[in-house]
């Protein structure tokens, strides 16, 4: 029987080795496209989805989602998804285009993340009282014990379109849900102390931060529309009364006519962002900002 040197067997065995890997690759494993209407959603989206997911933010950081229009590169890129989680409290971004959206791909899953939050009503601070317009506040993700219940949201949505990670999903939610009762907890006892309950904003995104831990929020607009000098004289005059020295602006809006109270009132303009993506930091961040104009 012929024998073959070992270098021989080794070289053969190597080259069979190599040919039948190129022949079976291992199957490319394809993150879960993930599109969220406002930059909140995507830390929900990002904390539970992990490794698995990757998420795009339809209105940018700085843009207003009561008037802002996608780009063709964020309608190109939403043909591709399979999941859109929608904020679903009247966003008119969302009114406006979500038909166009779903036009553009039917087989797109929906989640909403309002499902089971208890939603305010605006109400409009005018002469004669303080009036339900019979419209619901949007804002609804700026209070941590609604943080939990987008999670949950966004868990369940998450193991609809991807089953095979639901594991992970249900552990990171837990997590997630965890640092969001610590979270309130923190809030709750910072503000504890804070005697002058009452707080000045531009546009009123905070009703429901002030719902949850006792606070008044004095709103200057509504509707994001542009205040008339009646109107201006109004909240100088109620700021003034209420002696707040701090007018709270969103990076969302103009801070023009913000200036100009803050000035009348002979105090400063501060920025607090209800759409900022890094949603515990800033909820920390806004949480010092309120003590320190209250």
């Amino acid at each position: 029987m012929k024998k073959f040197p070992v270098n021989f067997i080794a070289l053969t065995l190597l080259l069979v080795s190599v040919f039948f890997c190129g022949c079976t690759p291992e199957p490319k494993k394809e993150k879960l496209q993930i599109v969220v209407s406002i930059a909140p959603l995507s830390f929900f989206a990002e904390r539970i989805g992990g490794p698995h997911v990757a998420v795009s933010v339809m209105v940018p950081p700085g843009g207003n989602p009561h008037s802002y229009e996608p780009t063709p590169r964020q309608m190109s890129r939403l043909g591709d998804a399979t999941l859109f989680i929608k904020a679903g409290s009247g966003v008119e971004f969302e009114l406006d285009w979500m038909q166009r959206f779903l036009s553009l791909n039917p087989a797109l899953k929906l989640c909403n993340a309002v499902e089971g939050v208890h939603l305010l009503a605006i109400k409009h601070d005018e002469e004669d009282g303080a009036h339900d317009h019979g419209r619901y506040d949007p804002h609804y993700w700026l209070s941590p014990a609604n943080g939990i219940i987008i999670a949950k949201n966004v868990e369940r949505a998450l193991v609809e379109a991807d089953p095979l990670h639901k594991n992970d999903y249900a552990a990171n939610c837990a997590t997630l849900v965890a640092e969001l009762q610590v979270l309130d907890q923190e809030i709750h006892r910072q503000l504890a102390g804070v005697k002058n309950r009452r707080f000045l904003v531009f546009h009123p995104a905070w009703g429901y931060y002030a719902d949850a831990y006792g606070l008044e929020q004095v709103a200057a607009e509504n509707e994001g529309k542009t205040l008339t000098p009646r109107q201006m004289i109004r909240v100088i005059e109620k700021a003034k009364a209420n002696r707040i020295k701090v007018m709270l602006v969103s990076p969302q809006f103009s801070s023009a006519q913000a200036a100009a109270i803050a000035r009348e009132i002979g105090g400063v303009t501060r920025s607090v962002d209800p759409l900022a993506s890094d949603y515990i930091e800033n909820l920390q961040r806004t949480t010092t900002t309120f003590i320190e104009s209250m």
